[in-house]
Protein backbone atom coordinates (compact mmCIF):
# COMPACT_ATOMS: atom_id res chain seq x y z
CA UNK A 1 0.00 0.00 0.00
CA UNK A 2 1.01 3.42 -0.92
CA UNK A 3 1.60 6.32 1.84
CA UNK A 4 1.84 10.29 1.34
CA UNK A 5 4.32 11.98 3.92
CA UNK A 6 2.98 15.32 4.70
CA UNK A 7 5.47 18.40 4.60
CA UNK A 8 5.22 20.38 7.40
CA UNK A 9 5.13 24.40 7.06
CA UNK A 10 7.35 26.02 8.91
CA UNK A 11 5.54 29.38 8.12
CA UNK A 12 2.13 30.95 8.40
CA UNK A 13 -0.27 30.14 5.12
CA UNK A 14 -1.52 32.58 2.78
CA UNK A 15 -3.67 31.05 -0.65
CA UNK A 16 -6.51 31.09 -2.32
CA UNK A 17 -8.06 28.08 -2.88
CA UNK A 18 -10.66 26.99 -5.89
CA UNK A 19 -12.76 23.63 -4.28
CA UNK A 20 -15.18 21.48 -6.69
CA UNK A 21 -18.63 22.04 -6.87
CA UNK A 22 -20.49 19.79 -4.17
CA UNK A 23 -20.84 16.79 -5.06
CA UNK A 24 -24.42 16.06 -2.92
CA UNK A 25 -25.85 18.94 -4.51
CA UNK A 26 -24.30 17.38 -7.93
CA UNK A 27 -26.39 14.02 -7.08
CA UNK A 28 -29.83 15.73 -6.29
CA UNK A 29 -29.11 18.19 -9.58
CA UNK A 30 -28.61 15.01 -11.86
CA UNK A 31 -31.34 12.89 -10.73
CA UNK A 32 -34.24 15.78 -11.46
CA UNK A 33 -32.23 16.46 -14.68
CA UNK A 34 -32.90 12.72 -15.43
CA UNK A 35 -36.39 12.55 -14.49
CA UNK A 36 -37.59 15.66 -16.63
CA UNK A 37 -38.63 15.34 -19.86
CA UNK A 38 -37.10 18.56 -21.15
CA UNK A 39 -33.99 19.18 -22.06
CA UNK A 40 -31.31 20.09 -19.20
CA UNK A 41 -27.71 21.28 -18.33
CA UNK A 42 -26.40 20.51 -15.36
CA UNK A 43 -22.78 22.80 -14.62
CA UNK A 44 -20.17 22.79 -12.07
CA UNK A 45 -19.93 19.09 -11.77
CA UNK A 46 -17.42 17.76 -9.66
CA UNK A 47 -14.34 15.22 -10.68
CA UNK A 48 -15.21 12.67 -8.04
CA UNK A 49 -15.82 9.38 -8.33
CA UNK A 50 -19.61 9.78 -6.90
CA UNK A 51 -20.45 11.72 -9.15
CA UNK A 52 -18.83 9.85 -12.21
CA UNK A 53 -20.91 6.84 -10.51
CA UNK A 54 -24.14 8.87 -10.59
CA UNK A 55 -24.04 9.57 -14.11
CA UNK A 56 -22.82 6.21 -15.09
CA UNK A 57 -25.70 4.52 -13.42
CA UNK A 58 -27.87 7.60 -14.27
CA UNK A 59 -26.63 6.61 -18.45
CA UNK A 60 -27.43 2.88 -17.51
CA UNK A 61 -31.36 3.69 -16.70
CA UNK A 62 -31.72 5.37 -19.52
CA UNK A 63 -30.93 8.73 -19.48
CA UNK A 64 -29.17 10.30 -22.86
CA UNK A 65 -26.55 13.02 -21.38
CA UNK A 66 -23.26 14.14 -22.87
CA UNK A 67 -20.69 15.32 -20.70
CA UNK A 68 -18.07 18.22 -21.69
CA UNK A 69 -15.74 19.19 -19.30
CA UNK A 70 -17.28 19.59 -16.20
CA UNK A 71 -21.20 19.80 -17.48
CA UNK A 72 -23.29 17.34 -17.63
CA UNK A 73 -26.05 17.53 -21.06
CA UNK A 74 -29.54 16.09 -20.79
CA UNK A 75 -31.32 15.35 -23.71
CA UNK A 76 -33.47 12.29 -23.04
CA UNK A 77 -35.03 11.53 -19.59
CA UNK A 78 -34.43 8.02 -18.14
CA UNK A 79 -36.33 5.13 -19.72
CA UNK A 80 -39.06 4.41 -16.88
CA UNK A 81 -41.35 2.02 -19.33
CA UNK A 82 -38.10 -0.16 -20.31
CA UNK A 83 -38.91 -3.75 -19.25
CA UNK A 84 -34.71 -4.26 -19.82
CA UNK A 85 -33.01 -5.51 -16.35
CA UNK A 86 -30.05 -3.27 -15.75
CA UNK A 87 -27.35 -3.45 -13.20
CA UNK A 88 -26.16 -0.32 -11.30
CA UNK A 89 -22.42 -0.70 -9.53
CA UNK A 90 -22.19 2.63 -6.95
CA UNK A 91 -18.98 1.60 -6.11
CA UNK A 92 -18.31 2.92 -2.66
CA UNK A 93 -21.13 5.83 -3.36
CA UNK A 94 -23.92 5.68 -0.86
CA UNK A 95 -25.55 8.95 -1.89
CA UNK A 96 -25.78 7.46 -5.72
CA UNK A 97 -26.84 3.84 -4.48
CA UNK A 98 -29.67 5.33 -2.19
CA UNK A 99 -30.85 8.21 -4.50
CA UNK A 100 -31.09 5.45 -7.60
CA UNK A 101 -32.73 2.24 -5.61
CA UNK A 102 -35.38 5.00 -4.74
CA UNK A 103 -35.61 5.62 -8.62
CA UNK A 104 -35.31 2.24 -9.45
CA UNK A 105 -38.79 1.51 -8.01
CA UNK A 106 -40.01 3.87 -10.59
CA UNK A 107 -38.74 1.34 -13.52
CA UNK A 108 -40.89 -1.10 -14.80
CA UNK A 109 -37.72 -3.25 -15.73
CA UNK A 110 -36.00 -5.16 -12.69
CA UNK A 111 -32.94 -3.05 -11.82
CA UNK A 112 -29.92 -4.56 -9.44
CA UNK A 113 -28.28 -2.04 -7.54
CA UNK A 114 -24.61 -2.90 -6.01
CA UNK A 115 -21.61 -1.85 -4.98
CA UNK A 116 -18.34 -2.47 -3.23
CA UNK A 117 -17.92 -4.13 -0.43
CA UNK A 118 -18.14 -1.55 2.03
CA UNK A 119 -21.14 -0.17 0.68
CA UNK A 120 -22.73 -3.48 0.90
CA UNK A 121 -22.36 -3.27 4.68
CA UNK A 122 -23.89 0.07 4.87
CA UNK A 123 -27.55 0.22 6.29
CA UNK A 124 -30.09 0.08 3.51
CA UNK A 125 -33.35 -0.87 5.55
CA UNK A 126 -35.42 1.57 5.37
CA UNK A 127 -35.49 2.81 2.43
CA UNK A 128 -35.90 -1.02 0.92
CA UNK A 129 -38.87 -1.10 3.26
CA UNK A 130 -40.47 2.31 2.61
CA UNK A 131 -40.61 1.32 -1.45
CA UNK A 132 -41.82 -2.00 0.22
CA UNK A 133 -44.82 0.06 1.37
CA UNK A 134 -45.18 1.97 -1.47
CA UNK A 135 -46.08 -0.87 -3.56
CA UNK A 136 -42.76 -1.69 -5.26
CA UNK A 137 -41.36 -5.17 -5.97
CA UNK A 138 -37.83 -5.77 -3.39
CA UNK A 139 -35.96 -8.31 -3.20
CA UNK A 140 -32.64 -8.67 -1.24
CA UNK A 141 -30.00 -10.81 -2.91
CA UNK A 142 -27.65 -10.64 0.07
CA UNK A 143 -29.19 -9.95 3.22
CA UNK A 144 -32.30 -7.91 4.17
CA UNK A 145 -31.34 -3.95 4.12
CA UNK A 146 -28.33 -4.56 2.31
CA UNK A 147 -26.50 -4.25 -1.20
CA UNK A 148 -27.11 -5.83 -3.74
CA UNK A 149 -30.93 -5.31 -4.21
CA UNK A 150 -33.22 -5.77 -7.35
CA UNK A 151 -36.18 -3.40 -7.47
CA UNK A 152 -38.90 -3.04 -9.70
CA UNK A 153 -42.03 -0.85 -9.96
CA UNK A 154 -44.93 -2.50 -8.80
CA UNK A 155 -48.78 -0.43 -8.37
CA UNK A 156 -48.79 2.09 -6.49
CA UNK A 157 -50.45 1.02 -2.67
CA UNK A 158 -50.58 3.79 -1.06
CA UNK A 159 -49.87 7.82 -1.02
CA UNK A 160 -48.23 7.58 2.56
CA UNK A 161 -45.37 6.22 3.68
CA UNK A 162 -43.00 6.33 7.20
CA UNK A 163 -39.41 6.37 7.19
CA UNK A 164 -37.19 6.81 11.00
CA UNK A 165 -35.32 9.81 10.52
CA UNK A 166 -31.65 8.84 12.60
CA UNK A 167 -29.96 6.76 10.07
CA UNK A 168 -29.56 8.72 7.40
CA UNK A 169 -31.42 11.71 5.63
CA UNK A 170 -30.36 10.10 2.11
CA UNK A 171 -33.45 8.07 2.59
CA UNK A 172 -35.94 11.11 3.12
CA UNK A 173 -34.26 12.57 -0.07
CA UNK A 174 -34.73 9.45 -2.49
CA UNK A 175 -38.10 9.57 -1.39
CA UNK A 176 -38.32 13.20 -1.62
CA UNK A 177 -36.72 13.13 -5.50
CA UNK A 178 -39.32 10.66 -7.09
CA UNK A 179 -42.37 11.44 -5.21
CA UNK A 180 -43.74 13.75 -7.77
CA UNK A 181 -43.26 11.33 -10.53
CA UNK A 182 -45.55 8.77 -8.83
CA UNK A 183 -48.97 8.59 -10.16
CA UNK A 184 -50.91 9.56 -6.93
CA UNK A 185 -48.03 11.53 -5.45
CA UNK A 186 -46.31 10.78 -1.98
CA UNK A 187 -46.48 12.08 1.58
CA UNK A 188 -43.30 10.89 3.63
CA UNK A 189 -43.37 11.58 7.55
CA UNK A 190 -40.37 11.21 9.11
CA UNK A 191 -40.37 9.43 12.42
CA UNK A 192 -38.38 10.35 15.35
CA UNK A 193 -35.32 12.62 15.64
CA UNK A 194 -34.10 13.54 11.87
CA UNK A 195 -30.16 13.26 11.52
CA UNK A 196 -28.96 15.72 8.68
CA UNK A 197 -31.81 17.76 8.06
CA UNK A 198 -29.90 20.40 6.17
CA UNK A 199 -29.72 17.48 3.40
CA UNK A 200 -33.35 17.44 3.33
CA UNK A 201 -33.42 21.48 2.83
CA UNK A 202 -30.88 20.96 0.26
CA UNK A 203 -33.21 18.21 -1.72
CA UNK A 204 -35.88 20.63 -1.81
CA UNK A 205 -33.99 23.81 -2.69
CA UNK A 206 -32.49 21.94 -5.87
CA UNK A 207 -36.16 20.38 -6.57
CA UNK A 208 -37.30 23.97 -6.79
CA UNK A 209 -34.97 24.92 -9.24
CA UNK A 210 -36.55 22.28 -11.44
CA UNK A 211 -40.15 23.48 -10.95
CA UNK A 212 -41.08 20.79 -8.15
CA UNK A 213 -42.22 22.28 -4.84
CA UNK A 214 -43.91 20.31 -1.47
CA UNK A 215 -47.50 20.92 -1.89
CA UNK A 216 -47.65 20.40 2.29
CA UNK A 217 -45.03 20.98 4.04
CA UNK A 218 -44.12 20.88 8.12
CA UNK A 219 -41.53 20.22 10.55
CA UNK A 220 -40.83 16.10 9.56
CA UNK A 221 -43.63 15.84 7.29
CA UNK A 222 -43.50 16.71 3.40
CA UNK A 223 -45.79 15.67 0.64
CA UNK A 224 -45.71 15.84 -3.28
CA UNK A 225 -48.68 16.31 -5.97
CA UNK A 226 -47.98 14.22 -9.17
CA UNK A 227 -45.88 16.10 -11.35
CA UNK A 228 -43.11 16.67 -13.61
CA UNK A 229 -39.47 18.02 -13.35
CA UNK A 230 -38.91 21.40 -15.31
CA UNK A 231 -35.80 21.38 -17.45
CA UNK A 232 -33.11 23.83 -16.78
CA UNK A 233 -29.61 25.61 -16.81
CA UNK A 234 -28.22 24.23 -13.04
CA UNK A 235 -25.20 25.37 -11.88
CA UNK A 236 -23.93 23.57 -9.07
CA UNK A 237 -22.24 25.46 -6.46
CA UNK A 238 -18.99 25.30 -4.68
CA UNK A 239 -18.57 22.29 -2.09
CA UNK A 240 -18.51 23.73 1.59
CA UNK A 241 -17.61 20.28 2.59
CA UNK A 242 -14.49 20.35 0.39
CA UNK A 243 -13.24 24.29 1.59
CA UNK A 244 -13.62 23.03 5.60
CA UNK A 245 -10.08 21.55 4.75
CA UNK A 246 -8.49 24.77 3.30
CA UNK A 247 -10.27 25.93 6.09
CA UNK A 248 -8.83 24.15 8.92
CA UNK A 249 -5.41 24.10 7.46
CA UNK A 250 -5.71 28.09 8.31
CA UNK A 251 -6.65 27.05 12.04
CA UNK A 252 -3.74 24.87 12.20
CA UNK A 253 -1.01 25.85 10.93
CA UNK A 254 -2.22 29.94 11.11
CA UNK A 255 -2.09 32.35 8.32
CA UNK A 256 -4.96 33.10 6.10
CA UNK A 257 -6.70 30.67 3.35
CA UNK A 258 -9.53 31.90 1.37
CA UNK A 259 -11.94 30.11 -0.77
CA UNK A 260 -13.41 31.12 -4.09
CA UNK A 261 -16.75 31.62 -4.67
CA UNK A 262 -18.12 29.69 -1.74
CA UNK A 263 -19.95 32.59 -0.38
CA UNK A 264 -22.77 31.52 -3.16
CA UNK A 265 -23.51 28.06 -1.31
CA UNK A 266 -26.30 28.78 -0.40
CA UNK A 267 -28.19 25.05 -0.58
CA UNK A 268 -25.45 23.20 2.36
CA UNK A 269 -25.60 22.94 5.71
CA UNK A 270 -22.09 22.58 6.10
CA UNK A 271 -21.42 26.25 4.84
CA UNK A 272 -21.46 27.08 8.73
CA UNK A 273 -17.93 25.41 9.16
CA UNK A 274 -16.03 29.00 9.00
CA UNK A 275 -18.49 30.07 11.89
CA UNK A 276 -17.50 26.91 13.96
CA UNK A 277 -13.58 28.28 13.41
CA UNK A 278 -14.56 31.59 14.39
CA UNK A 279 -15.79 30.33 17.59
CA UNK A 280 -12.20 28.38 18.24
CA UNK A 281 -10.51 31.86 17.73
CA UNK A 282 -10.54 31.92 14.11
CA UNK A 283 -11.02 35.58 12.04
CA UNK A 284 -13.77 34.84 9.82
CA UNK A 285 -14.19 37.74 6.22
CA UNK A 286 -16.40 37.82 3.30
CA UNK A 287 -15.42 39.44 0.35
CA UNK A 288 -18.03 38.89 -2.99
CA UNK A 289 -18.53 35.62 -3.01
CA UNK A 290 -15.20 34.54 -1.69
CA UNK A 291 -15.04 33.46 2.27
CA UNK A 292 -11.22 33.45 4.08
CA UNK A 293 -10.17 32.09 7.32
CA UNK A 294 -7.09 33.56 9.62
CA UNK A 295 -5.26 32.77 12.28
CA UNK A 296 -2.23 34.82 14.00
CA UNK A 297 -0.01 31.43 14.99
CA UNK A 298 -0.02 33.77 18.65
CA UNK A 299 -3.43 33.55 19.40
CA UNK A 300 -4.19 29.95 20.47
CA UNK A 301 -7.13 27.92 19.28
CA UNK A 302 -10.29 27.15 21.71
CA UNK A 303 -12.28 24.03 22.37
CA UNK A 304 -15.79 23.72 22.45
CA UNK A 305 -18.89 22.12 23.07
CA UNK A 306 -20.96 21.55 19.62
CA UNK A 307 -23.62 19.78 18.35
CA UNK A 308 -22.38 18.54 14.74
CA UNK A 309 -25.16 17.14 14.04
CA UNK A 310 -25.97 19.06 10.69
CA UNK A 311 -22.15 19.14 9.86
CA UNK A 312 -22.01 15.44 10.38
CA UNK A 313 -19.22 15.39 7.15
CA UNK A 314 -17.21 17.68 8.73
CA UNK A 315 -16.77 15.64 12.30
CA UNK A 316 -13.27 14.52 11.35
CA UNK A 317 -12.39 18.40 10.07
CA UNK A 318 -13.61 19.26 13.11
CA UNK A 319 -11.64 16.71 15.43
CA UNK A 320 -8.16 17.37 14.12
CA UNK A 321 -8.50 20.99 14.78
CA UNK A 322 -9.65 20.64 17.95
CA UNK A 323 -6.06 18.54 18.67
CA UNK A 324 -4.31 21.66 18.34
CA UNK A 325 -6.51 23.55 20.63
CA UNK A 326 -5.57 24.63 24.19
CA UNK A 327 -8.98 23.53 26.21
CA UNK A 328 -10.89 20.30 25.74
CA UNK A 329 -13.62 20.06 23.10
CA UNK A 330 -16.38 17.92 22.86
CA UNK A 331 -18.33 16.68 19.68
CA UNK A 332 -22.21 15.72 20.34
CA UNK A 333 -25.14 14.37 18.33
CA UNK A 334 -23.27 12.01 15.92
CA UNK A 335 -23.88 8.74 17.01
CA UNK A 336 -24.60 7.75 13.31
CA UNK A 337 -21.74 8.22 11.25
CA UNK A 338 -20.80 5.17 12.52
CA UNK A 339 -22.72 3.91 9.34
CA UNK A 340 -20.55 5.97 7.07
CA UNK A 341 -17.62 4.87 4.70
CA UNK A 342 -16.37 4.07 7.99
CA UNK A 343 -17.25 4.42 11.90
CA UNK A 344 -16.46 7.68 12.17
CA UNK A 345 -16.35 8.08 15.87
CA UNK A 346 -14.20 4.45 16.57
CA UNK A 347 -11.68 4.96 12.53
CA UNK A 348 -11.44 8.46 13.88
CA UNK A 349 -10.58 7.96 17.11
CA UNK A 350 -8.25 5.39 16.48
CA UNK A 351 -6.00 6.73 14.13
CA UNK A 352 -6.14 10.20 16.12
CA UNK A 353 -4.91 8.70 19.10
CA UNK A 354 -1.73 6.66 17.25
CA UNK A 355 -0.49 10.02 16.64
CA UNK A 356 -0.74 10.95 19.96
CA UNK A 357 -3.31 12.43 20.97
CA UNK A 358 -6.18 12.08 23.67
CA UNK A 359 -9.47 10.86 22.53
CA UNK A 360 -12.43 9.75 24.53
CA UNK A 361 -14.57 7.72 22.29
CA UNK A 362 -18.49 8.42 22.88
CA UNK A 363 -21.92 6.82 21.81
CA UNK A 364 -22.57 10.33 19.95
CA UNK A 365 -19.52 11.60 19.64
CA UNK A 366 -15.95 11.97 20.75
CA UNK A 367 -14.23 14.48 23.21
CA UNK A 368 -10.16 15.57 22.38
CA UNK A 369 -8.19 16.79 25.15
CA UNK A 370 -4.97 18.96 24.23
CA UNK A 371 -2.17 16.58 24.25
CA UNK A 372 1.27 16.62 22.47
CA UNK A 373 1.29 14.57 18.96
CA UNK A 374 4.08 12.85 16.88
CA UNK A 375 3.96 11.09 13.30
CA UNK A 376 2.67 8.15 12.65
CA UNK A 377 1.53 6.09 9.44
CA UNK A 378 -2.67 6.70 9.45
CA UNK A 379 -4.87 4.36 8.13
CA UNK A 380 -7.97 6.04 5.97
CA UNK A 381 -10.45 2.82 5.89
CA UNK A 382 -11.16 3.40 2.67
CA UNK A 383 -13.16 7.16 3.72
CA UNK A 384 -11.89 9.70 2.09
CA UNK A 385 -12.79 12.18 4.60
CA UNK A 386 -10.83 10.78 7.40
CA UNK A 387 -7.96 10.89 4.47
CA UNK A 388 -8.39 14.52 3.50
CA UNK A 389 -8.83 15.48 7.43
CA UNK A 390 -5.54 13.23 9.15
CA UNK A 391 -3.41 14.79 6.42
CA UNK A 392 -4.04 18.65 7.91
CA UNK A 393 -2.20 17.53 10.80
CA UNK A 394 1.18 16.89 8.71
CA UNK A 395 1.12 20.77 8.32
CA UNK A 396 2.21 21.03 11.86
CA UNK A 397 3.86 17.35 12.69
CA UNK A 398 6.53 15.95 11.12
CA UNK A 399 6.48 12.33 9.53
CA UNK A 400 2.68 11.87 8.76
CA UNK A 401 2.01 9.73 6.15
CA UNK A 402 -1.39 9.15 5.22
CA UNK A 403 -1.92 5.40 3.99
CA UNK A 404 -3.37 4.83 0.72
CA UNK A 405 -3.95 8.51 -0.34
CA UNK A 406 -5.89 7.66 -3.55
CA UNK A 407 -9.35 6.84 -1.67
CA UNK A 408 -9.88 10.94 -2.04
CA UNK A 409 -10.35 10.53 -5.40
CA UNK A 410 -14.32 9.88 -4.20
CA UNK A 411 -14.86 13.37 -3.66
CA UNK A 412 -11.72 15.65 -4.43
CA UNK A 413 -8.93 13.68 -6.63
CA UNK A 414 -7.08 17.12 -7.01
CA UNK A 415 -7.03 16.95 -2.98
CA UNK A 416 -3.06 16.81 -2.88
CA UNK A 417 -2.46 19.07 -5.38
CA UNK A 418 -3.79 21.81 -3.29
CA UNK A 419 -2.52 20.77 -0.28
CA UNK A 420 0.84 21.22 -1.76
CA UNK A 421 0.02 24.75 -2.87
CA UNK A 422 -1.08 25.61 0.67
CA UNK A 423 2.09 27.67 1.37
Amino acid sequence: MTHRVITPRTRPLHALVHVPGSKSVAARALICAALSDDPSVVSNLPSGDDTSAMLAGLQQLGAVLHVVGSSAEFTGSLSLESAHSVVVDAALAGTTARFLTAVAALRHGETVITGQDALRNRPMHDLHQALVDLGAVVAPLNGVGRLPVSIRRGPQITDSVAIPGSVSSQFTSGLMLIAPRLPHGLGIAIEGSSVSESYVAMTQGVQKAFGVVASEMSRGHYRYSPGRYVGCRYDVEPDASSASYPFAAAAIAGGTVSVSGLGRSGLQGDSAFAEVLARMGCIIRRDGTDVSVTRDRDHPLDGIDIDMGDMSDLVPTLAVVATQAVSPTVIRGVGFIRNKESDRIGDLAHELRSLGADVEERDDGMKIKPSALHGAIVQTHHDHRLAMSLALLGLVISDVAIADPDVVSKSWPEYWQMLDTLQ
